[in-house]
Order: structure tokens, then sequence, then C-alpha cells
């Protein structure tokens, strides 16, 4: 879920470290081209960004199901396993590729990186995910939210209100308060300029960041600095002497503080500010010249299947995008609703990114 040199969505890692994938992974140097690519045609070969997780019984029903091996090569960040995908994509390393979001869509779809491919029950993700659903190369797998976070905490023993938007955000009120990701080298610091770029135009956002620099916003590389050291909202923020008590993070942040916790609170001690969420949607595809197409097709009807997609939410911290599928109680009851997020076709991303990324470090890191 990030463009060239940013950090992947680091916080869906905590998860795959504590629960463990039970798959095995391969290291883009060490491999035989052959191995990597999935030659043996028992084993169907995905290529992630480095954010991939999922439970051993998940995918030992699909292989006890398929008749296929699953191996996993995690190369990266997103940015950087998509333009390597991209580069190899004559003599690809798998036959599947996980991990595309909507901000490199089109360059994905622009390269070639892809074949064609109807993954069965499709009909059941809704229509708002599906953004090539007129050629189907690239199959919607999950969504999530880059929003700021807030320390519960500090608003109640401070008495002041949470903000609950983008304008909210450079009153006086918060001045010093936010801690957010660099927008060239982080997935959410990218989401974050996005929402905002949707928000207020391409004749607006400028000033807002003007405004938002004039408040005190502090900006860091990436996800594990803002988040696990500059937020005091987080167990790792608490601990390492954060003192943010605004960041921008995901919808999805509260339950991991809740399921991670010893003892485990009953409600997350960190709340969203739904009114500042930029949405991020990520595909999975059948690479151009997989050497297992057949066992690529099925690994991506496993992809939305009910079994995995209820997976999900406890191993990456994402949404599911099929319509029948249950989400854990300890993630519903503690990742909001996102009703009206801000969103971006990524044709308009692909043509505007690289210009909003040099003009918010000229505007907010000078």
């Amino acid at each position: 879920m990030s463009i060239t040199g940013i950090t992947g969505i680091t916080k869906k890692s905590v998860a795959a470290a504590a629960v463990g994938l039970g798959l095995v992974a391969l290291s883009a140097c060490g491999s035989s081209s052959e191995e990597a690519a999935g030659g043996d045609s028992k084993t169907v070969t995905l290529v992630s960004h480095d954010s991939w997780a999922a439970s051993k019984s998940v995918i030992a029903a699909f292989e006890k199901e398929s008749g296929y091996q699953v191996k996993v090569l995690e190369d990266g960040d997103a940015g950087q396993a998509v333009n390597k995908a991209i580069l190899t994509k004559d003599n690809p390393q798998g036959d599947v590729f996980f991990g595309v979001d909507n901000t490199l869509l089109s360059r994905a779809l622009d390269n070639g990186l892809f074949q064609p491919y109807e993954a069965k029950g499709l009909d059941r993700v809704d229509e708002q995910y599906q953004l090539d659903a007129g050629q189907h190369r690239v199959t919607p797998v999950d969504y999530g939210d880059i929003c700021v976070n807030y320390d519960k905490a500090y608003f109640s023993e401070h008495k002041i209100d949470p903000p609950a938007s983008f304008a909210d955000l450079v009153k006086p009120a918060y001045k010093n308060l936010l801690v957010t990701e660099n927008a060239g080298t982080s997935s959410p610091g990218l989401g974050f300029l996005l929402g905002t770029a949707a928000a207020y135009g391409d004749g607006g956002w400028q000033a807002y960041w003007k405004k938002l620099r004039a408040n005190g916003v502090k900006v860091v590389d990436g996800w594990e600095q803002a988040y696990n050291e500059e937020f005091s909202g987080s167990a790792g923020g608490k601990k390492a002497g954060g003192d943010r008590p605004l960041v921008v993070s995901y919808a999805s942040s509260p339950p991991v503080e809740v399921v991670y916790a010893d003892p485990q609170p009953k409600t997350a001690p960190t709340g969203v500010a739904t009114g500042t969420c930029f949405r991020q949607t990520e595909f999975a595809g059948l690479l151009s010249n997989a050497q297992n197409p057949a066992g690529g097709k099925a690994f991506l009807d496993f992809l939305i299947s009910k079994k995995f997609q209820e997976d999900m939410p406890l191993n990456m911290y994402v949404n599911p995008v099929v319509d029948d599928a249950e989400l854990p109680a300890v993630y519903a009851d503690n990742t909001p609703t996102v009703e009206n997020p801000e969103t971006m076709a990524p044709a308009k991303i692909a043509a505007g990114r690289d210009d909003w990324v040099k003009s918010w470090t000229s505007l907010v890191l000078k």
C-alpha cells in the first residue's frame, strides 16, 4: 500500500509477528528462479509486501482442498514490491501478487503486470471496490481507512473534545498535538495527504497544510515511529514517553490496543476521528507469465472466500470486501464505521501523486 520508497502498513506486521504465518517465506535471494516462480505445478507462489499474514489453519485448509502448496515471497514494503514485480514481469517471481492498492493501481495496470481473471465469488464483492471490473486484471481483497487516532485519556484529562474532522486539526485547541508520517516515505503519510487533497481540492490542500504546519504538526519518517514512539495513546508510545495525543494511523488500530494488551481492556484506549479518513482498497492479481496460472487462479478464488475473508481482520487488521463475511467481535466492537471516507480515482492519484508529494515536501519540510 505504498508508492516507491514508501513504507508499507507496518501496523499489520505486529499482528503477523504475534500469530506467525505458518507459511514458507522465500527470500528474494537464495532461491532459484524456477522455485520462486512456482515451477512445480503443485506449488503456487504468492508475492506480497511484508505485511501479509494469515492463520496456519486457513492456509492448510486451502492446501488440502486445492492440492497446491503455498509459498510466500515477501518483498519489502508495498511500493518496493510493486516496482520489483513490474521489473520482473517477463519472468515473474511467483504466480499471484497481493498488495497493490488504489494509490498504485494505475501504475501496475499501465505496465501490464497482471493478466485477466474473474475470480469465483466476485459477485459477493461490493462494486465500490471493483476498480477494474471491466477487465478483471485485479481482484479486490480488503479495504481500510487511514485516519487520525486519538488518546482518549489525554482528552478526558484535559477536558477537551477530540477532533472529528480535518478542519478541527488546525484549531488552536489542537496545537502541537498531531504527529503524522512523511508523505514521501510512508504509506499512511501519503494517504493522509491524499485525504486532504480530496477534501480541499487542487486549489485548497496546500493552504490547509500551511495552517496545519502553523498549528505545530510534527512529521516523522514512518508509521512505527509515529505510532509506537510519538503517540501517547499506544502501548509502545507510553513506554517510549510519546507526548502527541493525535496520530495518523488506521481506523482499525484501536482493536490492536485491545488484542495485544495484558490484561485486555474492555474497550480500546484510543479512538478515531472519522472525519479525517482516506480509504484504501487492496488488490491481488494473476501475474503475467505466471508459471502456474491454474494454481494462481485457485488462490485468487481463495482470497475472496468466506474463510479467508473472515480470517483477515485479526491477522492483517483490514476489512473484508465480501458481503457475507462476519467480523470478530473484538474487531467490530473497537473499529468504528467510517461512513464517508475521502476517496480518489486511481487515475487521478497516478496523475497527481508525484507533484502532490513534491509540493507537500516543499511546504511542510522546508
